[in-house]
């Protein structure tokens, strides 16, 4: 998984916890009930990052994790 990937499956489990009624550390703060509107506003930043490198890698042909193009001398 990537950065970004990662960042939001933690904004989705921490607005998921909060919602629960539970308390969540994220990076170096601990969150409540009332930080949900902090937690929501971040995702935004992260979900494109992930659906660009989504793009990225189904345009992308790899071997191995390396990308290559194919040149087509007909």
């Amino acid at each position: 998984m990537s950065t970004a990937t990662d960042m939001v499956a933690a904004y989705i489990a921490a607005e998921t916890a909060i919602l629960a009624g539970k308390e969540v550390r994220f990076q170096d703060r601990m969150l409540r009930r009332e930080d949900l509107p902090e937690i929501r506003a971040g995702r935004p930043e992260w979900e494109p990052r992930v659906s660009a490198e989504a793009a990225v890698s189904a345009r992308s042909t790899t071997l191995g994790g390396v990308r290559f193009s194919v040149a087509r001398m007909d």
